[in-house]
């Protein structure tokens, strides 16, 4: 018989489970323990968000670890460790980023005041808010159930992946680089500060615009009006910089018209000083 036969025959009929097994296990064992590249589109993935990061990591290990949920592992064991142990040193390492950026910007602040600066670039709706703008979302490896329930879009997930890849980054590198990739995504800090403080604290951005020249007790708040049943109240208030009417906001309780009456001055305050007071 010739030597060709045996192969011969066997492309001339389906191969039995038994003769493909041994190409199969060859496949396997080769997947497993040679360095095949990552594919090319998960690749693609990692390169564009590489470049909105502003950093291109040097162990792709550590990228890929940030980015891969918990819920992920179960049906893709070899994927490596999840995000869990990156996203506890990543918010040290953000805390500790933001603490000495605030500590150098504001140095005659006081530590209440500073905390609470920090508070509110740590909080986490904002940093889902980065992790988003980033492309993280598009980059991350959920399970099939998360998938189906949201999660790339829950802001929990992004929150975490975010403390993740900070953590991931300072690991690559060294706290330097690390601080000066993460201000880049922050941007300028007072700027963000103050749309932030604005946006979800006009009191207390209405306070800190004042304070440093008319002290903490400049600033009124006054009902001047309430109307409706007593399950439908409507309150009116006014908001005055000693007996100066700065604002006059309504709304379903007093704290909600106090608020309104604060973004209220501080719109005018606005157009009186221009965008120093926006």
């Amino acid at each position: 018989m010739s030597p060709l036969e045996p192969i011969v025959g066997l492309c001339m009929r389906p191969l039995t489970s038994s003769e493909i097994a041994p190409f199969v296990n060859a496949w396997s064992f080769g997947f497993q323990f040679n360095s095949f590249p990552v594919p090319a589109t998960r690749q693609s993935i990692l390169t564009r968000l590489q470049t909105q990061l502003g950093y291109a990591f040097r162990d792709q290990a550590l990228l890929e670890s940030a980015l891969t949920h918990a819920s992920y592992l179960p049906d893709h064991p070899e994927a490596g460790p999840g995000n869990q142990r990156l996203e506890f040193l990543g918010d040290s390492v953000l805390q500790l980023i933001l603490s000495e950026t605030l500590f150098q910007l504001y140095p005659d602040e006081r530590e209440g005041l500073l905390s609470k600066r920090r508070a509110t670039l740590t909080n986490g709706k904002f940093l889902s808010r980065i992790a988003r703008d980033l492309g993280l979302d598009s980059a991350l490896l959920l399970s099939e159930s998360e998938e189906q329930t949201g999660g790339r879009r829950r802001a929990s997930i992004m929150e975490d992946a975010l403390e993740a890849l900070v953590g991931a980054l300072y690991l690559d590198s060294d706290f330097a680089t690390a601080s000066r990739v993460v201000l880049r995504w922050y941007g300028p800090l007072p700027e963000r500060l103050a749309a932030l403080l604005g946006e979800d604290n006009p009191k207390g951005r209405l306070q800190e615009l004042l304070q440093p020249q008319h002290g903490n007790r400049a600033l009124s708040y006054r009902v001047t009006q309430t109307d409706g049943a007593p399950h439908e109240r409507e309150y009116e208030v006014n908001v005055f910089l000693y007996e100066t009417l700065l604002g006059t906001g309504r709304g379903s309780s007093k704290k909600l018209a106090e608020e309104a009456a604060a973004r209220a001055a501080l719109v005018k305050l606005a157009d009186q000083t221009g965008p120093a007071a926006e």
